[in-house]
């Protein structure tokens, strides 16, 4: 299961700029990869695993600003497109499954 955290933080003063890099740098301490500017997103394993982390991202959000929380399976996250210019490329990779025999 992937989170997605889209973000929107203002960036006007300098005490919400430091908020914003504050925000940047706990997702990525979380192990959210930045997509996009403003788009991170964090493979879970489990739904526990992806709610656990929704609770410590709401938690970092900045008084002002807003972040919307998107959870999508592995099935919909492959099946993402991403255009660049007019050229396609496949999507990120999910993580390699485990396999026992």
């Amino acid at each position: 299961m992937w989170v997605f955290a889209l973000f929107d933080l203002p960036v006007t003063a300098v005490v919400e700029r430091k908020e914003y890099t504050r925000f940047r740098k706990e997702l990525k301490r979380l192990g959210f990869s930045m997509l996009q500017y403003s788009v991170y997103a964090r493979y879970c394993h489990s739904r526990e695993s992806k709610d656990a982390f929704l609770n410590k991202v709401q938690a970092l959000v900045p008084d002002k600003g807003e972040v919307r929380l998107l959870s999508v399976t592995d099935a919909q996250f492959g099946k993402m497109r991403v255009l660049v210019g007019k050229k396609r490329r496949k999507p990120e990779k999910g993580p390699e499954q485990l396999m026992l025999f």
